[in-house]
Parts: C-alpha cells; sequence; structure tokens
C-alpha cells in the first residue's frame, strides 16, 4: 500500500520552506542536534518521520531523520502534529514561553477510572453482614471479597496510593511550570490523588491546546 503523506512529500517540503524558524527548531529538539544549526530545510516526510537537513555555523550540511511517535496514520493527521512539534520544540528551547493556565478542565472520558476508584472504595468500606448499617446492596463486595486472596485489597490500596502519590509530584511540576495559581493548582492536584494520570493528563492537553491556539493565533 503506498504511504499516503510519502505521496504528498514534495508539496508538504515547498509548504515547509516558509517556516525555516520552525524546521530548525525540529532538527534542535527532535533531532537532538546539539551542534549551532543555522538554517533547515524539510527534503522528505512519510507516515513514520521526516527527513531534514540542516547547515551549521560550521558551514557544513548535514541531515537528520525525525520519527513520529506514533506514526501518522494518514495525512490529515500530518498539520496537526506538525503543530504539536512545533510547540513542544520551541517552548523546551525557550523560543517562546510556556502556556498560562487558568482553569481547571477534566476530560469527560475518565468515568471508567471513577468507577473503578468507586468500586474500590465500595468494596474496603462495605459494612460486614451482621452490622446495623449492612444491607444487600453490599452483598457484591462480600462475594468479591470472599474469593480473592486476603492480601489483595491492601496491595490495591497500596499500589493506589504509592501511583497517585508520585503522580501528585508531577503534577505540582506542571503546576508551577504553567503558572496555575493556587486554587487552580490545587484543583489539579487533589484530582490525581484521586484519580491519577487522567487528572495530569487532562491538564497536559489543555497545555497543548492552549500552545495550538497560540499558533494560530501567531500566523
Amino acid at each position: 500500500m503506498a504511504d499516503p503523506v510519502a505521496e504528498k512529500s514534495g508539496f508538504l517540503c515547498m509548504y515547509m520552506s516558509n517556516h525555516p524558524d520552525t524546521l530548525v527548531s525540529y532538527v534542535r529538539y527532535w533531532g537532538k542536534i546539539t551542534d549551532h544549526v543555522v538554517s533547515a530545510k524539510m527534503i522528505a516526510i512519510d507516515t513514520k518521520g521526516m527527513n531534514l537537513s540542516y547547515q551549521t555555523k560550521g558551514g557544513a550540511t548535514k541531515e537528520v531523520r525525525v520519527v513520529f511517535d506514533p506514526p501518522l496514520a494518514g495525512y490529515e493527521e500530518v498539520k496537526p502534529r506538525l503543530l504539536s512539534m512545533k510547540a513542544d520544540a520551541e517552548e523546551e528551547l525557550g523560543m517562546v514561553p510556556s502556556p498560562h493556565i487558568t482553569s481547571f478542565r477534566l476530560d469527560s472520558n475518565m468515568w471508567y477510572i471513577v468507577a473503578m476508584m468507586s468500586f474500590l472504595i465500595y468494596t474496603t468500606f462495605a459494612p460486614t453482614p451482621g452490622s446495623p448499617n449492612y444491607s444487600p446492596f453490599f452483598e457484591p463486595a462480600h462475594l468479591l471479597l470472599a474469593n480473592l486472596p486476603s492480601w489483595m485489597l491492601t496491595f490495591s490500596w497500596s499500589l493506589v496510593v504509592g501511583l497517585h502519590g508520585l503522580e501528585s509530584l508531577y503534577t505540582l511540576h506542571l503546576c508551577r511550570k504553567h503558572r496555575t495559581g493556587f486554587i487552580v493548582g490545587t484543583q489539579y492536584w487533589l484530582a490525581t490523588l484521586a484519580l491519577g494520570f487522567p487528572a495530569w493528563t487532562s491538564m497536559r492537553r489543555q497545555v497543548q491546546d492552549a500552545r495550538i491556539e497560540s499558533i494560530m493565533k501567531g500566523k
């Protein structure tokens, strides 16, 4: 099967020739080139990556292959992926400031994490049969516990507390980097402690959206 991006490689290379600073940032950040790069151009692109040639301050001309991870699913993914890579590269290289996040937002597709944490809490704190607060509502929890090793519940909570605790430290790093302020930062930190990775990935997605929006406004 023909590569849908490689088929348009000539057009894309010509288009990207109008964005020399972006190509230099690709070479330096994604190509991991530490030389003083003065110019760059795209010479080929396909679904798996792009080939860039660049010139150093000393006058040498070299090439580097930047791999797309994950590969592009089709031609329609070229523009958003290149914009995303541009935003990441320019921010990490200090060419643009980090986006300022001023609102708390969680993705709507994290219901499964909420369900899993709710079920863990339900199972842990279900009243035992014969207690005043017991009802048939808690029967599934006792059936589950009766068929699991005695250490499983403790292990599950240890895993949750350990992972969510480490993830919350990463969230604090993101909050500081993107200047969320105390209230929004606390919301993201508490959400990470409770839900884990869906909270900080929601924040990263918000950051990425802000980066893309900034690039589009700058056009």
